[in-house]
């Protein structure tokens, strides 16, 4: 098995590698990104950007956003999880690939480099510094998921694979989302092919659904861990790292929703408001707030 990814996308910037006579060729680090690298869902903040750009619906927006909130609070599964990121990714059919990059190289410089962890990055950083190569395993499209690497000098990325046909999207996923067991998969396959030895091997996650990634290694890290993750890491004896402020980590979940039902909702009176004055009219932005707070109120009842 290929890992996500690794075979048509460039493993990081040129320079990056730690010193030869520091590298240690069986040892990596693999990074969850949402929620553990960066605050919040990378593709939702993609998708903003793209919103802002005219170039996704905020209705989209607002249902996808909805849906993440929905799938925070009572969990995840392949079926809701593959829906979920195909949908996410049809709006790119048509599209070149190299534009969709420019366009998440920009996206990136304005909505996501101030949402990465500091303490994350410091931790990534140590791994580097000791020769170690450190790798993002997300379900987020694998080039959102290269751009967050490169930006933040790492090995590499591996992530969901959406079809290419002649260097245009499709709109369709190549194979299953990387989730759960999948990343767990992907970080084996990357093992065989790199001679790594997963007992000296490090993962950091914030999800309970990276189980399967975090059993693989030698150092497992649950880090701003849901509640679920944080019961489990405690009864193993795993580091938890937490870089959350004025919140509980058992407490993670209903204020998720909460928080992101709120920005679909800023999110959508925002555009709305931005359209609504260039033309003149006020009716699209009560609309947006008005489908927001409905949204947000579904996604709290299911909750």
């Amino acid at each position: 098995m290929t890992p996500h990814g690794a075979d048509r996308r460039a493993a990081g910037p040129a320079g990056q590698e730690p010193a030869a006579d520091k590298f240690d060729p069986r040892a990596a680090a693999f990074f969850d990104v949402d929620n553990t690298v960066m605050i919040g869902a990378s593709i939702f903040h993609f998708a903003k950007g793209m919103a802002a750009r005219d170039l996704f619906s905020w209705r989209d927006l607002l249902r996808f956003t909805a849906r993440q909130a929905r799938l925070r609070v009572s969990g995840e599964n392949s079926t809701d999880m593959h829906s979920t990121r195909e949908s996410a990714l049809a709006f790119v059919a048509g599209k070149r690939m190299a534009e969709i990059v420019a366009l998440g190289e920009e996206i990136y410089d304005e909505e996501m480099a101030d949402r990465i962890w500091s303490g994350t990055e410091a931790l990534a950083r140590r791994h580097l510094d000791a020769g170690q190569r450190v790798w993002l395993v997300t379900a987020t499209p694998v080039e959102l998921a290269t751009i967050i690497a490169q930006r933040l000098g790492l090995t590499g990325a591996l992530g969901t694979v959406a079809e290419a046909v002649d260097g245009v999207y499709t709109g369709r996923l190549v194979g299953d989302v990387l989730h759960g067991e999948a990343k767990a998969a992907a970080v084996r396959a990357l093992a065989v092919r790199d001679d790594l030895d997963l007992d000296r091997c490090s993962a950091y996650s914030d999800s309970i659904n990276d189980l399967p990634m975090l059993s693989l290694v030698g150092r497992p890290v649950a880090v701003n861990p849901d509640s679920a993750l944080q019961a489990e890491a405690r009864r193993r004896g795993w580091e938890i790292r937490d870089f959350r402020t004025g919140r509980k980590a058992a407490r993670i979940g209903i204020p998720a929703a909460l928080g992101l039902g709120a920005a679909a909702g800023g999110v959508a009176a925002g555009i709305a408001t931005h359209r609504a004055a260039r033309g003149g009219r006020f009716a699209p932005a009560i609309g947006a707030f008005t489908f927001a707070t409905r949204a947000t109120r579904r996604v709290l009842v299911r909750a």
